[in-house]
């Protein structure tokens, strides 16, 4: 059984000092008083029962018993030191797993990350695209983007925004046999459902907010992805009901375009969220990218504040 060692301050008051052959200088450099580095010593030296300084009136000499122990206590506590820079590496860079649902993934926030690595090359991401509910408060991912009614408990919450249900199509249903201008040419033309939305963000009830009872809310193609739908409408196959700021970069390139006058649009009760565990959250590489999400988030709704 190894015999416990010294406390650790003194041994580190010993190695400056002996290093330097100077109390004065070990003490500026561990940031404390001359008078503290010669107590830390002496209780050193009782503790051991051996004496590692010869004081002279005008020098500080090592005895032989000090000469053989600092070429080690020196390697020692440069193990030491490097073992706390991989340790602050591992939390400044590292590895950073961002669970983040497949479709709002591929569709915001996987365009946008190249900026996040030009600013942060040191962090590694993977990508974790799951619609499981991931637990971050039990290390089961550093952060989670998720897209719900808020109010999470046990971990930090970040809100980024919340989006109005807009109807999206190609630029090519906008001419042809039956161009669609006005909500009412929606009957020649097919709906794209999302299975997992709830019922405000249907079509259903977009179709009775604008006054279209008599058109049948229920056919046309299902999907399980938005990005699955939004997919079909970049492909001309009909009109999709998606979040207004997941199809920004596609509007915005027009790529998509809305078809109907903005005020047609729907805002939505749910919200997107950063989660990240309490405990992780100053964390360097977490806090960068929380940041970071943030700004984007601002960028992509900047007339909007929480709760509005």
């Amino acid at each position: 059984m190894a015999r416990p060692l010294p406390p650790l301050n003194a041994l580190r008051a010993f190695e400056s000092a002996a290093r330097q052959l100077s109390f004065t200088k070990a003490a500026a450099e561990l940031n404390v008083t001359p008078a503290a580095i010669s107590h830390q010593i002496k209780a050193l030296e009782e503790l051991l029962g051996v004496s590692l300084f010869r004081r002279l009136p005008r020098a500080l000499r090592l005895t032989d018993a000090g000469q053989a122990a600092l070429p080690a206590l020196g390697e020692g506590f440069e193990k030491l030191t490097e073992g706390v820079e991989q340790m602050r590496a591992h939390c400044e860079s590292g590895l950073l797993t961002i669970s983040v649902s497949p479709s709002f993934g591929a569709m915001w926030l996987v365009p946008r990350l190249e900026r996040f690595r030009c600013l942060h090359p040191k962090i590694e991401i993977r990508i974790d695209g799951t619609e499981r509910r991931v637990e971050v408060a039990r290390g089961e991912a550093d952060v989670a983007l998720r897209y719900g009614p808020g109010g999470y408990s046990g971990v930090r919450s970040d809100w980024l925004f919340s989006q109005v249900n807009t109807p999206v199509c190609s630029p090519v249903l906008l001419s042809g046999k039956y161009p669609l201008r006005k909500p009412e040419d929606l009957r020649h033309h097919t709906l794209l459902h999302i299975d997992w939305k709830d019922a405000e963000a249907s079509w259903r009830m977009w179709l009775l907010a604008a006054g279209l009872p008599g058109i049948d809310p229920t056919r046309g193609p299902h999907f399980t992805m938005e990005n699955m739908a939004m997919q079909a409408a970049l492909d001309g196959q009909g009109v999709a009901l998606v979040g207004d700021i997941v199809a920004a970069d596609h509007l915005a390139t027009g790529r998509l375009v809305r078809p109907f006058d903005p005020s047609l649009s729907t805002p939505l009760s749910f919200s997107f969220y950063l989660l990240s565990a309490k405990d992780s959250a100053e964390q360097p590489k977490v806090a960068a990218f929380r940041d970071w999400l943030l700004e984007e988030a601002r960028a992509a709704r900047p007339d909007v504040d929480e709760g509005t």
